[in-house]
């Protein structure tokens, strides 16, 4: 650790430039300049007069803006062919069910018990991943079954738990408009991503 910053309001005068260039790594966008950035926070922290007008400042942000929503289409218009793609080739293994939503699964273990409704509360184990085999989200990992009501979850979820007896075990592939679409889930789930997902269900509450 760096002995630069040793004083406590050093170091939480760090963290606040920490979080805010986290905030500015979520959001990049092309030549970004980390010297105009601390000119401007130390300007408006000491109460300086703008070195950029108004005007100018807008047609900066109206331009960062228009590219940063050209690189988001771009990302998403590759993730949503990305996911077409793999799904169109899963769909020729033997194994895989179709479903007229476009919700392919396999079943990797038969129960016999009840099938939810869609006014059920249940209790299941998960293990989700992107098409790469990336995890964003487990039950098993952590070691807790997650309870949930069939009608709250995303839509994928609430048809496959449908045809699930107590006790089955699915791979789910669902194509992004059965899960986050165009919005994503927060920063874990980018927009138009196709998820996997093995799903146990272990009880009906």
């Amino acid at each position: 650790m760096s002995d630069t910053f040793s004083t406590m309001e050093q170091q939480a005068s760090y963290g606040v430039g920490r979080q805010m260039g986290e905030q500015l790594a979520a959001n990049p966008f092309e030549g970004i300049d980390i010297p105009a950035v601390q000119a401007g926070l130390a300007d408006a922290f000491l109460g300086k007069e703008s070195q950029v007008s108004m005007e100018d400042l807008q047609v900066a942000f109206t331009e960062i803006s228009r590219r940063l929503q050209e690189v988001q289409e771009a990302q998403a218009a590759e993730a949503s062919a990305e996911g077409e793609a793999f799904l169109a080739e899963n769909a020729k293994r033997e194994e895989i069910i179709v479903t007229e939503s476009g919700l392919q699964y396999e079943v990797l273990a038969q129960g016999e018990g009840e099938k939810p409704t869609l006014e059920s509360t249940i209790r299941a184990h998960y293990h989700g991943t992107f098409i790469n085999g990336e995890v964003f989200d487990s039950s098993v990992t952590r070691g807790q079954p997650a309870e949930f009501p069939v009608s709250g979850v995303i839509a994928g979820w609430t048809e496959a738990l449908q045809l699930m007896p107590v006790g089955t075990k699915v791979k789910l592939y669902v194509p992004q408009h059965l899960a986050y679409g165009e919005r994503g889930a927060g920063a874990s789930i980018p927009p138009y991503s196709t998820l996997v997902f093995e799903v146990e269900l272990l009880d009906i509450l």
